[in-house]
């Protein structure tokens, strides 16, 4: 058995918060809470996966490391 290990994303949106694997465009899901949200792509990203391997599709594989960082950029209103 093979194990990935993949970046996810959490932020809240207007109804509660979003998650998303960024190395697997389409692999995301919505959820309530944050731990509904990892339980939900938890399984998102289990199918995802199972549904790459069985199209024969070559799993993307992160390179490390993995850098995340928040950056303010002032913009001048109009």
């Amino acid at each position: 058995m093979t194990v990935y290990s993949f970046t996810v994303v959490i932020e809240p949106d207007e109804q509660g918060f979003h998650a998303c694997v960024p190395a697997l465009p389409g692999c995301h899901t919505f959820a309530n809470t944050v731990d509904e949200a990892r339980t939900n792509i938890l399984k998102a990203l289990e199918l995802h996966l199972q549904s790459m391997l069985e199209d024969g599709e070559p799993v993307p594989v992160e390179r490390e490391p993995v850098f995340i960082t928040r950056l303010s950029m002032p913009v001048a209103v109009l």
